[in-house]
C-alpha cells in the first residue's frame, strides 16, 4: 500500500502565497503520473494540476498563472506552488499518484483555508 503524505496547507491572507508538498515512497514514482486535487465544503472534489512522468503539466482554469505544479523524483515529491491565493481557494487539498501498473493512490489531504 503506497502513502502519500501531503504537507505545506495551512492559512493564508488573501494574495498569499503556499507550497504544497507530497511525498511518495517506493521507486514508482518517477513512472507516475501526479496530480492535485481539491474539495471545498459543499462542492466537488476537482482537478487543480498534473505532471506527467515526462514532466508536462495541464491546469484547471482557476489554477492557470497562479498554481505551479512540479516534481523532485530524486526526493519522490511533487510540489503545488500557489500564489496570489484567493478565499475562494479555500479546500482540503490532495495529492494523487497514478501509477503505469493501473492503480492510483491519495493521499489524506492537506488544509488550505485563505482569508483574512
Amino acid at each position: 500500500q503506497v502513502q502519500l503524505v501531503e504537507s505545506g496547507g495551512g492559512l493564508v491572507q488573501p494574495g498569499g502565497s503556499l507550497r504544497l508538498s507530497c511525498a511518495a515512497p517506493g521507486s514508482i514514482f518517477s513512472s507516475s503520473a501526479m496530480g492535485w486535487y481539491r474539495q471545498a465544503p459543499g462542492k466537488q472534489h476537482e482537478l487543480v494540476a498534473t505532471i506527467t512522468s515526462g514532466g508536462r503539466t495541464n491546469y484547471a482554469d482557476s489554477a492557470k498563472g497562479r498554481f505551479t505544479i512540479s516534481r523532485d523524483n530524486a526526493k519522490n515529491t511533487v510540489y503545488l506552488q500557489m500564489n496570489s491565493l484567493k478565499p475562494e481557494d479555500t479546500a482540503v487539498y490532495s495529492c494523487y499518484q497514478e501509477t503505469t501498473y493501473g492503480i492510483g493512490y491519495w493521499g489524506q489531504g492537506t488544509q488550505v483555508t485563505v482569508s483574512s
